[in-house]
């Protein structure tokens, strides 16, 4: 990525409800715009996760007005970067992508109290993907 283009990111789990949801609403705050960021999922949910939303809420960060978006080809393309959490071999794998495999806990199901120490995983495995991409955070 030249220093000229705006490096863009984009986050894939299966229902896009969850761990995709967060990390990219921790991207897009940490970042200030400086990463083009988008999440998406496999089988998109029909709602982002109450207690994902919660769990954000708590961290000064709205997700309620999220919604699950379903995976494109066209997403892929689009991207420098490509995370996956836990989306398996229905992700598209296109060639010059880097691609990332974050293993996180899989908050569907689960109360805000199994949900915050994901999120808290995922804002530090954000803050260093920010550090790679040459981007700092207050």
């Amino acid at each position: 990525m030249s220093e000229s283009k705006q490096p863009s990111v984009l986050f894939v789990c299966v229902h896009n409800a969850g761990r995709s949801q967060m990390a990219a609403a921790f991207l897009t705050h940490l970042s200030e715009g400086r990463v083009k960021v988008r999440s998406a999922g496999s089988a998109p949910a029909d709602a982002v996760n109450p207690a994902a939303v919660q769990a954000m809420a708590e961290a000064g960060i709205d997700l309620s007005a999220e919604t699950p978006k379903v995976l494109t080809v066209e997403a892929v393309r689009a991207s420098d970067v490509v995370i996956t959490m836990g989306c398996g071999d229905t992700c598209p794998v296109l060639p010059g992508k880097r691609y990332l495999d974050w293993k996180l806990d899989d908050p569907a199901g689960q109360g805000v109290e199994a949900v915050r120490p994901i999120r808290d995983q995922i804002e530090g495995r954000v803050r260093g993907l920010l550090a790679e991409l040459g981007i700092e955070v207050a």
